[in-house]
């Protein structure tokens, strides 16, 4: 009776699975560029950068250059000061001496220095000279000089926010591919979910969008108690079906230095997965039900294996996903420029199953305590 049970739950979840990859998925692997995101407009508007930094004297002597020195015809950038107890400040002014695009605002708190990213960000929009804000962060360094003028491209009568993509840099070793293969995955889902007109979240190290939807919800005010979700938060409240584009050129591809620990990257995953459960209800059931599905697909698979009931069909349902979801990796990942993790993608989508274990705790928790 409980094997017939599981063998049913399996076929549930494996249905599932194979719907979210051709009818959502699929959606991104096959995604069609308007040719408007990549011509300039006529009379293209002037932009407002906005980076948050908090300890970042080297991030940003590496890549704040190109930021900078981004091919655009009127831009400035701010950055925000959090409190910085290194070299920072300096390093900022000397960039300041050189280039006059470039604005500093200090946030330090005497009373409370850590006070949080999104207090940080929100006086960087108040500062902002412009109406449309182009956010990213200061360990991120962009792909091409052209990414101002790409990412502004998104934003025209209808759409007011843009959806970009912010890939790790590649090192050598598993940590590097588990890092990577994850931001794919993760970056699958929230643009098939705004090609389907399901927006819901965005990643700060990438997003542009116009200052009034900040000003027309009160800034963070909605989610002010929970300490992250400055990106993702912000834009499942203001997102709607007819007010995002995404976009998937390389040249505005956001490159980010990934954690080099297993520890520290516990520690941003903690952070990143507090927020999920305040996501709108239809998301957070979306989201529940793809991972739901994804564990019984293997977990009920598995056992069903081991105990030798119906094996050969279970095994075929097994592979019948994995050529489904290779096909999809495949063409997603070639517009990513991630190829080199297709041959890993067998491995990897099995070994997430750890992923949902580890930090579905934590989600429930809620709780953190840094926005670095």
């Amino acid at each position: 009776m409980l094997l017939s049970l599981l063998y049913y739950t399996f076929l549930l979840a494996s249905a599932i699975q194979l719907s979210f990859w051709l009818l959502l998925f699929a959606r991104l692997a096959f995604f069609k560029i308007p040719i408007s995101h990549a011509k300039p407009k006529k009379e293209p508007p002037a932009v407002s950068i906005i980076i948050c930094a908090k300890n970042e004297a080297k991030n940003l002597s590496q890549n704040l250059p190109r930021i900078l020195n981004q091919s655009y015809h009127s831009f400035e950038v701010i950055v925000v000061d959090d409190g910085s107890t290194d070299e920072t400040a300096s390093i900022l002014l000397d960039f300041q001496r050189k280039n006059p695009t470039l604005r500093i605002i200090d946030n330090y708190n005497k009373l409370n220095n850590n006070i949080g990213k999104k207090a940080a960000l929100a006086k960087g929009i108040a500062a902002a000279k412009n109406k449309v804000l182009l956010l990213t962060d200061a360990d991120c360094y962009p792909n091409s000089l052209e990414w101002l003028s790409t990412m502004q491209a998104l934003l025209d009568d209808t759409k007011a926010i843009g959806l970009g993509y912010s890939p790790y840099r590649y090192y050598p070793g598993m940590l590097n591919r588990l890092i990577r293969f994850e931001t794919v995955y993760t970056a699958i889902q929230y643009f098939s979910f705004a090609l389907a007109k399901l927006p819901y979240m965005g990643v700060g190290r990438n997003l542009i969008y116009q200052k009034q939807l900040f000003q027309q919800v009160d800034g963070f005010q909605a989610h002010r108690h929970v300490v992250s979700g400055d990106d993702d938060l912000f834009i499942n409240q203001v997102a709607n079906k007819n007010n995002t584009a995404i976009t998937i050129l390389p040249k505005t591809f956001m490159y980010s230095e990934p954690k080099r620990s297993w520890h520290a990257y516990y520690r941003q995953k903690t952070r990143h997965f507090t927020t999920g459960i305040h996501y709108k209800f239809v998301h957070k059931s979306l989201l529940a039900v793809l991972a739901i599905s994804h564990f019984f697909h293997y977990t009920g698979g598995i056992i069903l294996l081991l105990a030798k009931f119906s094996t050969i069909f279970v095994f075929l349902i097994y592979v019948v996903r994995m050529v489904v979801i290779l096909i999809v990796y495949a063409a997603i990942l070639k517009r990513f420029q991630e190829r080199n993790l297709l041959l890993w993608i067998p491995f990897l989508d099995v070994a997430y199953l750890a992923y949902y274990i580890i930090f579905a705790p934590v989600s429930l928790i809620g709780k953190t305590d840094s926005w670095t």
